[in-house]
């Protein structure tokens, strides 16, 4: 008896939390399926729903000086940033998921500071900082501005894959004679290539995307799509920002795709 008194109001209270879920879904996927619409749509107005479908905006932004020179500006800079993360990342995480030394909470909260300090703050110490040193506006100061957003996920990527590894492997490979750098080229690079992928995806979109930093940073030469897009925003509504938001978004969901996927099957310590 009592379970079939139970039995409906679990289905009652099932139903309702789908029908949240899916509002809120909804809720939260409504912007991108407007703008992706619209990017079909004609060139002459932002209409949702669109009067007439086509890839106009698509051509215009792909024949455009300004949109092209933005989107190499953002590539070579997220490629830039990528490099160095990556590189200055992947030995600091694995160290500090690996090795207890002194100052190791210090060293590790100077590296995730980024992710505390409101961006609009660092973006205009960068601008200071840049501008003493006379580099401002250039393609360099990008770069080094980005560094400092996309090192921390990618320590942090990097820290959770360490975790899932097998150490046995590591001792087994030391015991035999392989030296430290050794052993990390030959037997954790090999099993951390998922979260190396993973990580190097989740940084060059981040770096990809930015906007503060890079609204503080550019140069007349060195402006990035992100910063394209809101100037355009700012003096015009041009149709193109539909475009432009739909290949962004798409790439977006496929860096997330990829990285999702690739994360799944990380090995998992024995």
């Amino acid at each position: 008896m009592s379970d079939n008194i139970r039995d409906p109001h679990a289905r009652r209270y099932r139903a309702l939390g789908a029908g949240l879920a899916a509002a809120l879904y909804l809720f939260l996927w409504a912007p991108i399926v407007v703008t992706v619409a619209m990017a079909f749509g004609p060139t002459n107005a932002l209409a949702f729903p669109p009067t007439s479908y086509s890839f106009d905006l698509f051509r215009i932004f792909f024949s455009s000086a300004s949109w092209q020179q933005s989107l190499f500006e953002s590539i070579k800079v997220a490629l830039g940033s990528t490099a160095v993360a990556m590189l200055a990342g992947v030995p600091a995480g694995y160290w500090i998921a690996r090795q207890e030394f002194v100052g190791k909470r210090l060293i590790t909260g100077i590296i995730m500071s980024s992710l505390v300090i409101p961006t609009i703050v660092m973006a205009l110490g960068l601008f200071l900082y840049f501008s003493y040193l006379r580099i401002t506006g250039t393609t360099l100061s990008l770069v080094l501005g980005h560094i400092m957003i996309v090192l921390p996920y990618v320590v942090l990527m990097i820290i959770a894959g360490v975790q899932k590894l097998d150490r046995n492997l590591e001792f087994g490979a030391e015991l035999m004679g392989a030296g430290p750098i050794r052993m990390f080229r030959t037997v954790v690079l090999p099993q951390l290539i998922p979260s190396l992928v993973s990580a190097a995806l989740f940084a060059f979109l981040l770096s990809f995307d930015e906007v503060i930093i890079s609204w503080f940073l550019v140069g007349p030469k060195t402006v990035t799509l992100p910063v394209q897009m809101y100037s355009t925003l700012a003096w015009e509504i041009s149709p193109v920002i539909a475009a432009v938001s739909a290949i962004m978004t798409g790439l977006s969901l496929l860096v997330c795709i990829v990285a999702i996927t690739l994360r799944k099957s990380t090995p998992i310590a024995g």
